[in-house]
């Protein structure tokens, strides 16, 4: 292989390995900033029980990657309670998962202030 081949070859590995580097992942906020992102945060599900279920179990899990693990933690355990829910003849929380969710609220509490 010549030289200036394997250099554009070496140059367009580095160059994927920079952009997958780039896109693996976002940085996740702090404590404070998470908690800001939460008080701020606007979403709110529509349709029918279920699909509120559904709704607000995706955007658990969206949020979850972006948050300190402190939040993030108890987010993504909120999300699987709703997942859960969401898949339920009902699609709707029961009475036992809505206290774990109260839980997990409160866990979140306990740094967001």
């Amino acid at each position: 292989m010549s030289t200036s081949r394997t250099a554009v070859v070496l140059s367009a590995a580095v160059a994927a390995a920079l952009l997958l580097a780039g896109c693996a992942g976002s940085p996740t906020l702090g404590v404070k900033e998470s908690c800001s992102f939460l008080n701020e945060d606007t979403f709110k599900p529509e349709g029918n029980q279920q699909q509120q279920s559904t709704q607000i179990a995706r955007h658990y899990h969206e949020i979850a990657g972006k948050l300190a693990s402190e939040i993030s933690e108890p987010i993504k355990q909120m999300a699987e309670i709703m997942d859960k829910a969401a898949a339920s003849s009902l699609g709707a929380a029961t009475p036992q998962q809505q206290q774990e969710l109260a839980v997990h609220f409160n866990k979140i509490g306990e740094y967001c202030k």
